[in-house]
């Protein structure tokens, strides 16, 4: 295969740059290049743009509201948007609800649900892990037993990213209590204001409220809310999951990374020299843009398959592993720029408006919670031992 871009497509790459110049928020790019928290406002605001250009669902078919885009041509958005500060698509109704609906979902649910997925007007979360039932997906115990035209949902989720926005979620649950593990699991969506449904905070180390506990308690769900087959939700979710999985990888992001830790490693000093001209700091940094390139490579040939008609498999295992590693060693590597400026933590600092003078270079404030906080990606989205178990099962044979 070509791994050359054609010069339609870098003329699409210079489209897309003259957009992120006119219409990405300098605010908000500002937060995302500084490592701030974004807010709701922040995200709902650079979908709304993205969608008045026809592009927040840029892998989705036209006849859906998607752009109709190539694979390599939503690589080149993605990778210009992140060099750019553009915020990460929310990903729970765009990149992972509605990639199965449209294969999955019946054309009711297509024609009601994908458009408010578009326009903001329905915020997605999604329920898939539980206690005991993480990696090991699985096991989900919650319950829903139909009565009539309704389903009675009883059961938890937790680490439901964003909860806390959400009014709807898309929940795995147990419909047949005596299959196998992976047989009796069906796929529902269900109102979040539906009486029953109580959400409970999770805070982080930092103080930060991203993750949630969601208990389900005699919630009414209508049958027409059960996406696909009954019992076959576990299909659904594999196919959901090689979505989940591809983007956590993050490739764009990155690449944006990368150059910020070139900028820092060029002006931080050691011994009176910059920090990138220290041989072991060098070596590392070396180390990362290599193993970088080589994803690159990866993830174009796993696009290029998508390209021709291909769903990604095992190979999101693969860049979900590499990916992450890859954005992990450089957080630490720029928290290890930082030195000891890194180590104190400024919670205002976090966020938009902060004025205080900063202990240290401006970077050092978000070095040390960004590398903490990051270190979930290897963890979720199936850990990467399990991705690990993925790969020798499905490419090797084991």
């Amino acid at each position: 295969m070509d791994l050359q871009f054609t010069p339609q497509e870098e003329a699409f790459r210079t489209e897309v740059q003259a957009f992120l110049k006119a219409e990405l928020p300098v605010r908000i790019a500002t937060k995302v290049k500084a490592g701030q928290r974004l807010t709701k406002a922040d995200q709902e605001e650079w979908h709304a743009i993205l969608n008045a250009r026809g592009w927040l669902a840029n892998h989705w078919p036209q006849e859906h509201g998607g752009p109709g885009w190539s694979a390599v041509e939503k690589f080149i958005f993605d990778t210009e948007c992140a060099l750019a500060g553009g915020p990460r698509i929310v990903p729970f109704g765009v990149s992972m609800l509605g990639p199965v609906l449209i294969k999955y979902g019946n054309e009711a649910q297509k024609r009601y649900w994908l458009p408010r997925i578009l326009s903001g007007a329905d915020w997605w979360c999604q329920g898939y892990s539980e206690p005991g039932a993480g990696s090991d997906l699985a096991s989900v115990k919650t319950m829903a037993v139909r009565q009539g035209d309704h389903y009675v949902v009883n059961g938890q989720k937790t680490w439901t990213t964003q909860g806390q926005h959400a009014n709807m979620i898309f929940c795995l649950v147990r419909t047949q209590r005596e299959a196998k593990a992976q047989a009796g699991i069906s796929f529902l969506l269900v109102d979040m204001n539906s009486p029953g449904v109580e959400l409970r905070p999770i805070r982080t180390l930092d103080g930060d409220h991203e993750v949630n506990e969601v208990f389900f308690t005699d919630v009414k769900v209508p049958v027409d809310n059960l996406v696909g087959e009954e019992n076959k939700g576990w299909t659904y979710a594999k196919y959901l999951l090689t979505y989940e999985r591809t983007g956590i990888a993050g490739v764009g992001f990155c690449i944006s990374a990368l150059a910020k830790l070139k900028i820092i490693a060029a002006k931080v000093q050691k011994n009176g020299r910059p920090i990138d001209q220290d041989p072991l700091f060098a070596a590392r940094m070396a180390r990362v843009e290599i193993d970088l390139e080589n994803m690159k490579t990866t993830n174009l040939r796993v696009i290029a398959a998508v390209a021709g008609g291909g769903v990604p498999g095992a190979e999101s295992s693969m860049l979900k592993i590499r990916g992450t590693e890859i954005r992990q060693e450089i957080l630490s590597l720029i928290r290890r720029a930082m030195g000891p400026y890194a180590a104190p933590f400024i919670e205002e600092a976090q966020y938009e408006g902060y004025t205080q003078a900063p202990v240290g270079p401006q970077e050092a404030a978000t070095a040390a919670a960004n590398y903490f906080n990051y270190r979930k990606l290897s963890i979720f989205g199936g850990s990467n031992e399990i991705q690990k178990n993925i790969i020798s099962k499905m490419i090797l044979g084991l």
